[in-house]
């Protein structure tokens, strides 16, 4: 059974922070590495800056070591509202409350798949082949960057739950990110990754054309920006209508500094539903 409480709390002390402290009259906004560290924390610093134009008090962002920690910065209010995977989302909501605002559209859609990337020249050409092998991931708490992926060696037969990937790879890493697990798996230093439909559009033009997709998952709903229990409704009403304000011709040259997306609308918490269901089946939430 997953222990959310104490790998949640584990996590805490790796949040990597832009500020060194949190002011009241601050919105704190925590970003999770799905990318290059260094670049994100460029594109923080201009969208934070905008934000805060936009809404007439400062932004402070700041990269946490990952999803779950951008969970625990919620709970402790180190965190006002938080770019979130619709896992991890789901587990803020179970163990704090949290709600969503807006969530992402990417490429015309709502959803988005988890997929198992191999290199080409592996010789790898079903999942059961990665049987002894080592495999990346971006997150322990992430949809399409671990659980979606993992889950299609379970409908597979390969092998049951997360304690059973452990007899069947040799090794299982968790990378940080996205682009990270991508990097092992194209560089050979893993033979296989699992992360986001898109996220080969992380590697290099060259790279890309040196792998393939061995299996790709149900969709799942793109990430969201969520808010902490507690935050004052008027600043969430806001804030939610500042990013929608992104959508707007005038401001989507601003989505490059937010992971990309086409643009924004309001979250439907009902299309979680399939979310809560895997993470019931895997012992995240109750």
């Amino acid at each position: 059974m997953f222990d959310r409480r104490m790998f949640l709390t584990t996590l805490t002390s790796f949040a990597l922070c832009t500020a060194t402290a949190f002011a009241d009259d601050v919105i704190n906004v925590a970003f999770i590495p799905q990318e290059n560290p260094e670049k994100l924390l460029g594109d923080i610093e201009i969208i934070t800056n905008w934000m805060g134009e936009q809404l007439g008090q400062p932004v402070n962002g700041f990269v946490t070591f990952d999803h779950a920690a951008a969970v625990e910065a919620l709970r402790n209010a180190d965190a006002d509202i938080s770019f979130m995977g619709a896992l991890p989302f789901v587990l803020a909501e179970a163990e704090i409350g949290a709600v969503p605002l807006v969530s992402e559209v990417y490429r015309g859609q709502p959803s988005y798949s988890g997929r198992i990337f191999v290199r080409k020249d592996s010789k790898i050409d079903t999942l059961a082949d990665l049987k002894g092998r080592d495999i990346a991931f971006a997150d322990p708490v992430s949809e399409s960057g671990y659980l979606y992926p993992l889950d299609l060696f379970v409908d597979a037969g390969l092998f049951e739950g997360t304690q059973g990937a452990g007899d069947f790879f040799a090794n299982t890493f968790f990378a940080g990110g996205y682009q990270q697990a991508m990097q092992a798996m194209a560089n050979g230093l893993v033979d296989a990754a699992g992360a986001s439909q898109y996220a080969d559009l992380l590697l290099t033009p060259a790279q890309q054309t040196q792998i393939k997709v061995l299996g790709e998952s149900v969709q799942i709903p793109s990430h969201a920006v969520i808010a902490r229990p507690g935050l004052d409704g008027a600043v969430k009403a806001k804030f939610s209508a500042m990013m929608l304000t992104l959508n707007e011709p005038e401001n989507r040259y601003l989505l490059q500094y937010l992971y990309g997306p086409d643009g924004y609308v309001v979250s439907d918490t009902a299309a979680y539903d399939g979310v809560r269901a895997v993470a019931r089946k895997y012992g995240f939430i109750e």
